[in-house]
């Protein structure tokens, strides 16, 4: 995998493909179409499993961590739609719905920025996400560097300044931050 330097915190990060989420060997379509097919009352997790050719067992547990983190999922999406069009967004009652719906209205918000060029919903999630749509990190999705388009490039010894790991406190990678 790919390292990229952030030039705004200053720390380098894995670059994480689009279709991929951290920890889990299904790509990012598949399981968001198990997760808005099973949260939105469209099929049962055995039915919609079998459908996408996944053990039950692994869409059951996509649902149980999806369940976990609705709550900062949602908070973290409805704060995306904040600062890309200036609006408080209007969620369902049930926090999975909310989750689900927060995602889908910044995908939305996204879409009218960037237009065409955006990718579908499911791998903006994963960008958006970096990646921990379903991680059992607990850290909170909000704040000022959380939840927003990255603007991390690749790195490569043409351009980056210093070939050798940084030791200083202020430029390390966040894996190794607060050790």
């Amino acid at each position: 995998m790919r390292r990229g330097w952030c030039g705004t915190c200053q720390a380098s990060h894995g670059l994480v493909p689009s279709f991929c989420l951290l920890g889990r060997l299904d790509v990012v379509e598949v399981v968001g179409e198990a997760l808005s097919e099973v949260v939105g009352g469209r099929g049962e997790v055995r039915p919609v499993a079998a459908r996408l050719d996944v053990p039950h067992t692994t869409a059951r547990d996509w649902l149980r961590r999806f369940a976990c983190r609705a709550g900062i999922l949602t908070a973290g999406f409805a704060a995306l739609v904040v600062k890309l069009c200036g609006l408080a967004p209007v969620l369902p009652a049930d926090p999975s719905h909310h989750a689900l719906g927060a995602m889908a209205l910044a995908y939305a918000a996204a879409r009218s920025r960037a237009g065409p060029l955006l990718p579908a919903l499911w791998p903006f999630v994963a960008v958006v996400t970096g990646g921990k749509l379903l991680s059992t990190n607990t850290d909170p999705l909000v704040g000022p560097r959380r939840l927003s388009f990255h603007a991390s490039r690749p790195m490569s010894t043409t351009t980056r300044r210093n070939t050798t790991w940084p030791t200083s406190s202020l430029r390390r990678s966040h894996y190794t931050a607060g050790r």
